[in-house]
C-alpha cells in the first residue's frame, strides 16, 4: 500500500535487494506483473531487511502537516518499523544490493521509489549488507520494534506521511476486533 504523487526526477540508478548472491540478468518475472521491479537510492532504505519481513515505512514529505511530522517521526528522518518476533532474523540477514542503470525503467510509484521495466536487464554492480538492521542505523534510519504493525499500519496510512507497507500477509495476525479501513493486500502495492 502506498500514495502516490507527480512530477519526480529521475534518478541515473536504480536498485533491487534480494537474498540471492550472484545475480548478473535480471528477467522479468509473471509473479512480479511481468516486470523487473527496482528502486531509488532515497527509498532503498525500505528493503534492506529479509524479503518477506513485514514492515511499515514513513517519512515527511512536502504534503506532510507538522502535526504528523511530530506524533510519527519526532527527531527522525525516516522510519522502518518491523515486528519484534522478525528482529534476530533481520539482524543475521545477507542481502545484496543489486545496481541497474535507470534507462529502461519507468516511475511506477514516486512515493515508494519504485521504477518498473518489462525488459531483462543486468546488474552493473552488486553490494552486500550482513546485518541489515545495523546498515540502517548507519543510515539514519530509526529502526522500530513492535508486538503488531496492525495499528501503525492504520495511522500511518491515513496520514500525510510518504509511506511504504510491505509484506503484510507475512505479519502477526490483526489483534481481535481489528478493522481497517484499508485493503490489507493490494496487487502491485508491493515491490516483489
Amino acid at each position: 500500500m502506498t500514495r502516490q504523487t507527480s512530477t519526480p526526477t529521475t534518478p541515473r540508478e536504480l536498485y533491487h535487494v534480494s537474498e540471492q548472491r550472484g545475480l548478473v540478468r535480471f528477467e522479468p518475472r509473471a509473479e512480479s506483473g511481468g516486470a523487473v521491479w527496482a528502486i531509488t537510492a532515497e527509498r532503498l532504505k525500505n528493503y534492506l531487511l529479509p524479503r518477506d519481513c513485514p514492515r511499515v515505512t514513513f517519512y515527511a514529505r512536502a504534503a506532510t502537516t507538522a502535526d504528523d511530522r511530530a506524533r510519527f517521526l519526532g527527531e527522525s528522518t525516516a522510519v522502518v518499523a518491523i515486528e519484534s518476533a522478525w528482529y534476530e532474523r533481520a539482524v543475521v540477514a545477507r542481502v545484496f544490493v543489486y545496481a541497474f542503470d535507470a534507462v529502461p525503467f519507468e516511475l511506477a510509484d514516486e512515493i515508494a521509489g519504485y521504477y518498473t521495466t518489462y525488459e531483462a536487464v543486468d546488474a552493473i554492480g552488486c553490494r552486500e549488507i550482513d546485518n541489515p538492521i545495523a546498515e540502517l542505523l548507519r543510515d539514519q534510519v530509526e529502526v522500530r520494534l513492535l508486538p503488531s504493525l496492525w495499528a501503525l499500519r492504520e495511522a500511518v496510512a491515513s496520514s500525510t506521511l510518504g509511506f511504504s507497507v510491505i509484506r503484510m500477509r507475512n505479519a502477526a495476525p490483526p489483534p481481535a476486533g481489528f478493522e481497517s479501513r484499508f485493503p490489507v493486500y493490494s496487487p502491485g502495492a508491493e515491490l516483489r
